[in-house]
């Protein structure tokens, strides 16, 4: 079936991954800790967070998982935080954190919609902190819908969001790409019955990916000339 619409991931995909939250999450163990570096490194542990290297490594939750997950991990050692509270707060710092984006998107994103593609975002990220990001990289009107894992449909690697925006975007599955720069975003799109394609812009090596994938791109600026070799 000819291929009708892109859906993409966000962190990772849209944004280089650690570009756009290692900066963010220093910020973050620093701001949770009050500056005791005991506590920073419980809590960077916590995550999976290598504070020496100023990165996530590639088994930490924040890579893939949904805030409520990585708050979960964090208010085990955080027992002056309610979870509603902590979360609160991870919203406010993550709405605020500075994005990269993986490729020029103002370039890119009306070049696709002239193929008469529909876009769409799903992350496991809150939806208003996705809109909150593209709306300041210019690019939240580029797409026809942005779904978060609290947007009532569920969180990857669970197909079911996936198979709601296609729905929403009055597209059959399998006419449907997915992007995305982890193992849940890959599987996810496998159950959902969509075409699976990895980008380099998260902490994945294409090894990782490759298994779960029908495509690797280095970035999504690679995707005008991937779109014209599928025909």
């Amino acid at each position: 079936m000819q291929i009708a619409a892109l859906l993409f991931d966000k962190d990772g995909t849209l944004f280089d991954f650690h570009a756009t939250w290692s900066a963010w999450a220093r910020d973050l163990l620093q701001h949770l800790s009050d500056g005791d570096p005991a506590l920073a490194t419980v809590l960077a542990e916590a995550i999976d967070y290598d504070l020496q290297a100023g990165r996530f490594r590639p088994s930490s939750v924040a890579i893939a998982g949904t805030m409520d997950e990585i708050v979960a991990a964090l208010a085990a050692h955080l027992p002056q935080w309610s979870r509603a509270d902590l979360a609160q707060e991870m919203h406010r710092m993550a709405q605020g954190a500075p994005q990269v984006a993986a490729a020029p998107l103002a370039d890119l994103l009306p070049r696709l919609r002239a193929r008469g593609l529909k876009l769409g975002v799903m992350t496991n990220d809150a939806e208003a902190s996705a809109r909150v990001h593209l709306h300041r990289e210019a690019a939240l009107d580029y797409f026809d819908y942005v779904m978060g894992a609290d947007s009532g449909f569920g969180a990857k690697p669970d197909p079911a969001p996936l198979l709601a925006l296609a729905q929403k975007l009055g597209v059959a599955a399998e006419a449907c790409v997915m992007l995305g720069d982890s193992l849940h975003d890959l599987q996810a799109a496998k159950a959902a019955g969509m075409m699976p394609v990895g980008v380099l812009t998260g902490p994945a090596t294409a090894e990782v990916l490759a298994p779960f994938a029908q495509a690797i791109l280095s970035d999504i600026g690679e995707l005008p000339e991937w779109l014209a070799s599928q025909g």
